[in-house]
């Protein structure tokens, strides 16, 4: 699989953000991270029993990305904390993401 991220944790293709996960189940509190490596920490509360953290996870990363749970793909990562998404024309970014609106014609 290539990887369309690059050297950091995320990267577009067109209008689709792709990002690359280290969940982290049965957390605390639901949260988005720091970037590890090439990866973004992503705490979820729900327990990882058949799937159901990954898809808190994608629940609770809908609206802060402004889109809804269905514009979101699980390209890999369903069973696993390595995960990759693939987000179709997110309205706006969570914080810990940098841009460079010359690159990104959404923003």
């Amino acid at each position: 699989m290539k990887n369309q991220t690059g050297d950091t944790f995320f990267g577009w293709d067109g209008d689709v953000l792709v990002v690359n996960i280290l969940g982290k189940p049965s957390a605390v509190k639901d949260a988005i991270g720091k970037p590890y490596g090439k990866q973004l920490k992503v705490s979820v509360t729900a327990s990882p029993v058949n799937g159901r953290a990954t898809e808190h996870m994608l629940r609770f990363l809908a609206p802060l990305f402004g889109v809804t749970v269905s514009d979101i793909e699980l390209v890999f990562g369903r069973m696993t904390i390595h995960k990759q998404l693939r987000i179709k024309s997110p309205t706006k970014l969570p914080s810990v993401f940098t841009l460079d609106t010359s690159q990104h014609p959404l923003f």
